[in-house]
């Protein structure tokens, strides 16, 4: 999606379709206690999701650091920590021959990838899982043993509040004078922007992605209070800045990320502390959610520099090429159930460049189209209405297989276009021919009359996947659904009944806003998932979607995804 620059977040009358409105309410606590409890499984999915293709190699450490490794002749102890799919190690083994490497993640998925690399060996790398946060690593190593820690974009996914329990961690196995070379994400990156303005804060500078790892933003000022607080003397720091230009989508990106190298001092020396209490009290003012975003020593950093930032905002800066199809876009390999697509479009991975939300494939989406595929049922022999289909369209494709009819929708003519030639690539001659794609921008009068006239009797089933997302949407949304979904026919049989169905995360609009805003177009809400006791919602319908839970992607059910089953009173 399109950069929103500072001034604009700062903006008091935002435009009333701004697809990031300013953020107000952040992540809610029970969601703030969910992504960290299960931190460790959303890593584990992204690595089963990305393999080892997602980072580049990590060649930037000899350019940078290579001095550190280099002053003696005798063996150096590493310890790499968050070594994910070994982009770290495997470039200083194969550069260094007097080092051995220990590595550790969280997340067993990603030392699993470490040891299957074709440049693993066991005496030169020691690959385990470990937890810096909770596990006391002094077990798996001995202490005082290691002369190098490294942490690449790793401090970052942790809680500010266990930062300092890594820190403490980190002491136990560091040799006196040892030495923590560092590179993470700063205050002011592109990436930071994004989530502000998607209001997915869970504190201070801390925020969660959609695939639900966490990111924390760090100032200059911040970094070195933590590690002086901990017995860490500041070495170098500096904040770097590079402008990404992606001259095919006229965007220019603003990446900031913080280098430093810290020494294990136990606190005799630190040079950036300059007056008593300095580190704690600035510790405490971001536990008690005071703002740190001063940047200092700004720098342009080398022509020649590599940036790999672990959430990476572009295509250019990926370790993977993927199989582009034209200068903006890629073919993206779907499987839904039976069903295999290929799509032309944005992998969820580039969202971050993408000027329309309606290019790339949402989880949502892709549960509602799973959904499709083991309950045809819901479509069979329906009309189908998709509002907010994308250029994917994977759920309209889907139901094209078993309804009479479906259209597929969208606002943004770029998304139609793509939705277009995905439909008439990806479906057979007989299934092509129930599908028709339009333009449809919710509360047009012009566009919802042209589909009346197309189709005079209504949808019977209305499917709307994360169009629930910006507060000033959600009226037109309802309206439209209201005008085009056909008149109840009187069955009794409530999954007989024509239905809306949307699901989406919560984001900006919590559920409260969304039912009162469907109540006043017309619309009950008969059933959700996941359930809650209810007496009014006692239809049990979506319910019975899942029944068999084993055909659906854990991944995918596992998400805070919310299914909202309306009826319509006419």
């Amino acid at each position: 999606m399109a950069a929103i620059k500072q001034e604009e977040l700062q903006n008091p009358n935002p435009p009333k379709l701004q697809i990031y409105p300013t953020a107000s309410t952040g992540i809610s606590p029970f969601w703030k206690e969910k992504y960290e409890k299960d931190a460790k499984k959303y890593w584990d999915v992204f690595y089963k999701r990305h393999q080892d293709k997602f980072f580049k190699d990590r060649h930037y450490l000899d350019k940078e650091w290579g001095h550190y490794f280099q002053e003696d002749s005798e063996t150096k102890n590493i310890l790499e920590i968050g070594c994910g799919a070994g982009n770290t190690i495997f470039p200083l083994v194969a550069t260094y021959r007097n080092i051995f490497v220990h590595a550790c993640d969280f997340s067993p998925r990603a030392v699993d990838l470490v040891k299957s690399h074709k440049e693993f060996t066991s005496d030169r790398v020691n690959a385990f899982v470990c937890d810096l946060t909770a596990d006391d690593i002094s077990k798996q190593m001995s202490p005082s043993s290691v002369d190098i820690v490294t942490l690449i974009f790793v401090l970052s996914a942790v809680s500010p509040e266990k930062m300092t329990m890594v820190l403490q961690n980190i002491r136990k196995i560091l040799k006196p004078n040892g030495l923590v070379l560092l590179r993470d994400y700063a205050v002011g990156d592109l990436a930071q922007e994004r989530l502000i303005c998607k209001d997915q804060m869970i504190s201070e500078n801390f925020y969660v992605r959609g695939d639900g790892t966490r990111a924390f933003y760090f100032s200059e000022e911040f970094l070195t209070s933590l590690f002086n607080a901990n017995g860490f003397d500041t070495e170098e720091i500096e904040v770097c800045c590079k402008q990404v230009e992606n001259r095919s989508r006229e965007l220019v990106m603003n990446r900031r990320w913080i280098q430093s190298v810290f020494r294990f001092t136990d606190g005799v020396k630190s040079s950036h502390i300059s007056g008593p209490g300095k580190n704690s009290d600035l510790l405490d003012q971001h536990a008690n959610g005071s703002a740190i975003s001063g940047m200092i020593n700004l720098k342009e950093p080398k022509e020649d520099i590599e940036i790999d930032m672990s959430e990476s905002i572009a295509v250019e800066m990926f370790s993977i090429t993927p199989s582009i199809d034209d200068a903006n876009h890629e073919i993206i390999k779907i499987e839904v159930g039976e069903h295999s697509f290929s799509l032309k479009g944005l992998s969820k991975e580039h969202q971050h460049t993408c000027k329309s939300t309606g290019l790339m494939l949402w989880e949502s989406a892709h549960l509602i189209s799973a959904v499709l595929a083991q309950n045809p049922s819901i479509v069979e022999g329906k009309r189908v209405l998709e509002l907010g289909s994308g250029c994917m369209g994977v759920c309209s494709m889907i139901a094209a297989r078993y309804a009479e009819s479906v259209y597929a929708t969208d606002g943004d003519t770029i998304a139609v276009e793509l939705l277009k030639q995905n439909v008439v690539s990806n479906l057979n001659e007989h299934t092509l021919n129930k599908v028709l794609t339009k333009r449809l921008e919710w509360g047009n009068r012009d566009e919802i009359e042209a589909i009346k006239k197309t189709s005079p009797s209504g949808f019977e089933v209305i499917i709307g996947t994360d169009v629930t997302y910006v507060a000033e949407a959600i009226s037109p949304l309802f309206e439209t659904a209201s005008e085009l979904i056909t008149s109840s026919n009187g069955n009794t049989a409530a999954e007989l009944k024509p239905a809306l169905i949307l699901c989406h995360i919560f984001r900006r609009v919590d559920e409260a806003s969304i039912l009162l805003t469907a109540s006043k177009f017309g619309f009950k809400l008969v059933d959700r998932w996941p359930g809650r006791s209810s007496v009014e919602l006692s239809q049990n319908i979506v319910s019975s979607w899942f029944s068999s839970s084993s055909s659906y992607d854990s991944d995918l059910t596992s998400l805070p995804l919310h299914i909202l089953y309306f009826h319509h009173c006419k």
